[in-house]
């Protein structure tokens, strides 16, 4: 589903990529963590678009991806802060994203019922707390019904019924074989819904394989504990 060969990013002097090689096959859940600054974020961005790298192919579907655009519509995107004018309604800005992808062909309904939404779809954006406001991208993500998905510390704010529903969520979208890539600082939540790990250090994989791989590799079966061992035995 997607394959990196030898992907580097700088901004100015500072590297930030230095040599990514990945390959994520279709239907696999995995997650891309790292400490702040390591690279996670550039990669993400990379592989939608939204940052050039400098050098370094990345294939999707087996098409690479250089200069396109149009394969972004096959890929459902939740960012980490989601910035939408304050005025718009709920319900009018679910409209504004249908017509900005040009598909109608939707299954909004479903996921509003789930976030519990529909008293909020006339209110103003600028009125909803954080959590909700997480809930309404997490519609705005999830109603494509895409081939691939990428959510971006998808958890944050939401209350632990809402936790629940994203939870069962993302099983149901890995039982229809969908890839899915996801970053998070919440350990547990990455352990329950995730198949992989693949971890980045100053823009380098510094580990690629499954949890229970780690665990072992760590002589740990707390997961939070192994990340602390890969960091301390990275850094040593």
């Amino acid at each position: 589903m997607i394959n990196i060969t030898n992907l580097h990013k700088n901004f100015g002097v500072n590297q930030v990529l230095n040599g990514i090689d990945l390959s994520i096959k279709k239907g696999e859940t995995v997650a891309i963590l790292g400490p702040n600054g390591s690279g996670k974020t550039t990669l993400i961005k990379s592989i939608l678009g939204m940052v050039r790298p400098n050098s370094g192919e990345i294939y999707i579907a087996e098409k690479n991806v250089k200069n396109k655009w149009d394969y972004r519509r096959h890929i459902d995107y939740l960012p980490q802060i989601a910035n939408f004018p304050g005025n718009l309604k709920v319900k009018e800005l679910i409209g504004m994203i249908k017509d900005i992808r040009g598909n109608d062909n939707t299954r909004e309904d479903r996921f509003i019922e789930i976030f519990g939404l529909k008293p909020f779809l006339q209110k103003k954006l600028s009125h909803l707390s954080g959590g909700t406001k997480q809930k309404v991208n997490l519609v705005l993500t999830f109603m494509f019904d895409s081939d691939m998905i990428i959510l971006d510390e998808p958890t944050s704010g939401l209350d632990p019924v809402s936790l629940i529903s994203l939870k069962k969520l993302i099983a149901s979208e890995k039982e229809k074989g969908k890839t899915i890539l996801i970053t998070s600082h919440i350990m547990s939540f990455v352990e329950e819904v995730c198949d992989k790990l693949v971890f980045i250090l100053d823009g380098k994989i510094y580990f690629n394989d499954t949890i229970q791989k780690l665990k072992e590799t760590a002589n740990e079966e707390n997961f939070e504990k192994a990340i602390a061992h890969l960091l301390t035995r990275a850094y040593v």
